[in-house]
């Protein structure tokens, strides 16, 4: 299917949230993620299906200052 992740399209086999993030070989407690503009708490991502040409953002904290 296709998706909008990080404002770029992608064609990915996931389904799921949680199985886009392993795909992309995204991990860790601290990411945040948002479909369509609207946040998506990690412990709802496994259970959250991705529909073609939804806007995936998958946020990361960065170091600096």
């Amino acid at each position: 299917m296709k998706l909008i992740v990080n404002g770029e399209t992608t064609t990915v086999e996931a389904t799921t949230l949680s199985s886009l993030l392993e795909e992309m070989e995204f991990s860790g407690d601290w990411l945040a993620t948002a479909v369509d503009g609207e946040l998506v708490a990690a412990e709802d991502r496994d259970a959250f299906l991705l529909k073609e040409g939804q806007r995936v953002e998958i946020l990361s904290p960065m170091q600096g200052g």
